[in-house]
């Protein structure tokens, strides 16, 4: 018996849609049409890419499956009853990146601006429920002028909705911010609430009132670049994570970045097959040994002869650059890196360093990143700006993270720890794991030299010439060093587990991971979250 819903047609031409089909057609193509062609140009034309171009830039290729295309608003004020508004001005869905789940939106601002309304929220609110509850990643496109006026008190009523979510996300799934167009008002927060925030040279921009408002109530005149540019959040306010050269590049950084991330607070990092030899000796490091203690060096040259195929991805590396922090692999899996940078203040912990560091070790901490500690500080860094600006406060912020982070710690002192910043940087009494030194280690209350001007002030005073006092303190120095700043000193009282071979740190770290590897469960922790510090 024939049936007309299996019935192969022996007509050549096929049978045009069904009038309901055609209309979901229509619509579907004129709700992803955006804010028209001439929007559409005048975007190109700012040298920035539309909602939809930048979604297929960052998700696996076909990957990408919208949700809440046809919604709209319900607002009709001000003629926006008359308008249409595709998708409220935002798109939203799940897609794929490098085969892993992630949930997207993406600010539209060919429509009305890609302002947000209380529909433009309740999209955005969706997706990353969506997010938390299947536990993958959430990633914003922000390109936006800000709070939709037009809607009054509901627009930010929508924004207080998202930061609410923020907040509940914070520690529970990677949240990523792309800023690639305006940020302004209250729409900054969102961003500041996540763990990582992304900007684009030219075109990126973040700031809580505007050129013209500053003007008016300071006197000041900067231009959006200056006040809120990806240079000014990098570099000054550290606000921004990752600044990219152009939109391609910056997507293709978001990609990196993510693997590197467990998909949420239940999982580990993704590992990956490690062709490099875990034994691999690093000569270099005997080298630096023969440095003087007082020699600048750049921090990334260790970390890079370590990591798996000296690949490391640095995290904030133009903020606070006396502490370097990033990702890198060792043994194929994930590690977390904080490290003094002599090459900037001596490697020395200030306000900003402290913050850095901190706030880096706390995102480790939620999303099961052990956490290796490369140590070459002197001490905190002195000053009236420094005390009065807070380093007491923003300092424990670093002794907070550390001896609250349960994720295996593992702490290589390279050449100096002094004082408190010995103690700040994962010692052993912070509860670090494995806590190695190399053989030219100092680890002292403070350094030979200030240290014999204290102890042995009257045999300083009661030299008779400069060349006297040059002499004596050159040898009760060494005498100090060797007996109160060696490493073997600390040794023999267990706060360091092992002085190493300088050439073996590369498997001593390895094999202290594989060790570790079963600490702490994911999941187990308790979760507090990554607070913006």
């Amino acid at each position: 018996m024939d049936n007309d819903l299996t019935k192969t047609s022996k007509s050549p031409s096929p049978r045009p849609p069904a009038a309901s089909v055609r209309r979901l057609r229509e619509a579907v193509t004129k709700a992803s049409a955006g804010g028209g062609q001439a929007r559409v140009d005048a975007q190109k034309a700012r040298g920035k890419f539309t909602a939809r171009e930048r979604i297929h830039y960052l998700l696996d290729e076909g990957s990408f499956q919208e949700l809440d295309l046809l919604v709209g608003t319900r607002a009709t004020a001000f003629g926006l009853g008359d308008k249409e508004i595709p998708g409220d001005g935002v798109i939203t869905g799940f897609g794929q990146i490098a085969g892993r789940e992630v949930c997207v939106y993406a600010q539209d601002f060919t429509v009305l601006g890609g302002s947000l309304g209380l529909a433009h929220a309740q999209k955005i609110c969706k997706i990353m429920d969506l997010a938390c509850e299947n536990r993958v990643p959430v990633i914003g496109l922000l390109d936006s002028g800000g709070a939709r006026i037009q809607e009054g008190v509901d627009s930010l009523d929508g924004y207080a909705e998202i930061f609410y979510r923020n907040v509940k996300c914070s520690g529970v799934i990677p949240q990523i911010s792309v800023i690639l167009g305006p940020c302004a008002g209250g729409a900054v927060y969102s961003p500041a609430l996540t763990d990582f925030v992304f900007m684009v040279e030219g075109i990126s921009q973040m700031f809580v009132t505007g050129p013209d408002v500053v003007k008016a109530a300071t006197g000041e005149e900067v231009s959006f670049d200056g006040l809120g540019g990806s240079e000014a959040h990098a570099g000054k306010s550290g606000v921004c994570h990752f600044v990219a050269k152009s939109e391609p590049d910056c997507f293709r950084q978001v990609r990196e970045l993510l693997s590197y991330l467990p998909q949420s607070r239940w999982e580990r990092a993704p590992r990956v097959a490690n062709p490099d030899p875990i034994r691999r000796t690093v000569p270099l490091l005997e080298k630096m040994c023969d440095l003087d203690p007082r020699r600048p060096y750049r921090i990334h040259h260790i970390i890079w002869q370590i990591a798996d195929e000296h690949k490391f991805f640095e995290v904030q590396p133009i903020y606070a650059k006396n502490v370097v922090t990033g990702f890198c692999r060792m043994g194929g899996e994930v590690v977390g890196v904080v490290a003094n940078n002599p090459a900037h203040l001596a490697g020395a912990l200030d306000i900003n360093a402290s913050d850095k560091a901190a706030r880096f070790i706390r995102m480790l901490n939620a999303f099961n990143i052990p956490v290796l500690t490369l140590v070459d500080v002197p001490g905190y860094w002195p000053g009236v700006q420094q005390e009065h600006g807070g380093i007491i406060r923003h300092g424990a912020k670093i002794l907070h993270a550390y001896a609250e982070a349960t994720v295996p710690k593992i702490t290589v002192i390279l050449r100096k720890a002094y004082g408190g910043a010995y103690i700040a940087m994962s010692s052993k009494h912070m509860r670090g794991d494995f806590n190695f030194a190399l053989p030219c280690a100092e680890i002292a209350v403070m350094g030979p030299a200030g240290a014999v001007e204290i102890l042995y002030s009257r045999e300083i005073k009661a030299c008779k010439t400069d060349e006297e006092k040059a002499a004596l303190k050159a040898k009760l120095s060494a005498e100090y060093a060797a007996k109160f700043a060696s490493p073997y000193q600390t040794a023999s009282t267990g706060s360091i587990d092992e002085v190493i071979e300088p050439a073996q740190l590369r498997y001593k770290v390895v094999r202290a991971l594989r060790f570790l590897r079963e600490k702490r469960a994911p999941g187990a922790h308790e979760n507090r979250g990554n607070i913006p510090l």
